[in-house]
């Protein structure tokens, strides 16, 4: 999902990785939340829930609790949404810094069913307390393997959820009988070709698959471009025609009867993704004119924009990370980490193909390289 701030504040403080679980309805996050909070890794690890009842608490071990937090004998600690979740952000940071509950490392923040993740997303980034204190780490989306596809099929949300991830959950393949018909793995490749796949049976998974999905390696705190980046998922084979099955992340074959793409049910016929590419340096007044012109006229259909830019004006590569019409702010990393400087974006947009963006991109940075040449 994906941090492109700095690990520590201004101040000293880290900023806290969060992690947004979602997934539709009945796909198996509440059965993935009550696995993960007996896991002992779990331990330094808060987690905003809508309902305690929802996942069942009173079958795990509770150390102590209130009316809205319970300390799991773990160590891992759960709070419901009281009021808004901006305020059940803020008072956990408070209560944190006033030594009221553990000291926990990591957030995880379930979504209900039926919602959009974006919200919570643009929350994290904008928030003026809450992005100072706290990283988007990535989004976690559980899929039902047995009913996955047909919610693909009738519900955008399910897709979206899907489109914007960086860990996908395949739940239930335990009640799977047979090969999947309608290849429901490679459908989520081509909806999201950067996104690790993962086949979860019972809520068991180990959580340190699932989390440290951003930029910065937690344990160098360094950043990892290859790894967040992963330009390399977004082959030219995926353009326009990704729900083909031509794809680079396995040994898949289609199966001639279940060819859907012209079905007009199949909601992620309108995604694409696709990765830019820009050799020269580029000028970032330029580079602001032309997102702000594209946010513009297609803001909502963003879903997810990922770069790595060698802007003259910075003395290192910057990160860009934005979520709809929503961006981070960008980050000036310590270095190169190859001799390639081509900087690189990737995209996944929702009825916005990669050769009408490109060009525009192009030309705004040409324009201004022009500009550049004929000034020197």
């Amino acid at each position: 999902m994906t941090d492109t701030q700095q690990t520590t504040t201004d101040d000293g403080q880290e900023r806290l990785p969060v992690s947004v679980l979602t997934g539709f309805l009945g796909s198996g996050k509440t059965t993935l939340l009550k696995a993960l909070l007996k896991h002992p890794d779990m331990d330094e690890t808060a987690v905003v829930i809508n309902e305690f009842g929802e996942v069942g608490l009173d079958h795990l071990l509770v150390e102590q609790s209130s009316e809205d937090m319970v300390v799991m004998d773990s160590g891992c600690l759960c709070c419901t949404i009281r009021g808004d979740l901006i305020e059940t952000l803020r008072n956990l940071i408070r209560r944190r810094w006033k030594g009221e509950i553990p000291p926990f490392k990591r957030l995880v923040i379930e979504t209900t069913g039926l919602a959009d993740p974006a919200p919570i997303l643009h929350t994290l980034m904008t928030d003026p307390v809450i992005s100072t204190r706290y990283r988007l780490d990535g989004v976690i989306t559980t899929v039902d393997a047995v009913n996955g596809a047909l919610q693909l099929d009738t519900n955008p949300e399910s897709v979206k959820q899907a489109a914007v991830a960086d860990r996908i959950l395949l739940t239930k393949t335990d009640m799977m009988q047979g090969p999947n018909p309608d290849r429901l793995d490679e459908r989520l490749r081509a909806l999201n070709p950067a996104a690790r796949i993962l086949a979860v049976s019972h809520g068991d998974v180990d959580p340190q698959v699932l989390f440290d999905a951003g930029l910065y390696d937690p344990a160098t705190k360094t950043p990892d471009v290859e790894r967040w980046l992963k330009e390399e998922a977004y082959a030219e084979d995926h353009q326009g025609h990704h729900h083909h099955g031509h794809h680079h992340h396995g040994d898949h074959h289609h199966d001639g009867g279940h060819d859907h793409h012209h079905d007009v049910n199949r909601h992620d016929d309108q995604i694409r993704s696709f990765c830019i590419s820009y050799g020269k340096p580029i000028d970032w007044d330029a580079f602001v004119e032309w997102i702000e012109a594209l946010i513009s006229v297609h803001g909502g259909n963003l879903l997810r924009i990922k770069g790595i830019l060698n802007v003259v004006q910075a003395d290192g590569p910057v990160a860009i990370h934005g979520v709809q019409h929503v961006f981070h702010p960008p980050a000036v990393l310590p270095g190169w980490a190859t001799d390639d400087h081509t900087s690189k974006i990737v995209m996944i947009t929702r009825s916005i193909s990669k050769q009408p963006v490109e060009e525009m991109l192009h030309a705004f940075l040409n324009a201004s390289a022009q500009d550049r040449e004929t000034a020197s």
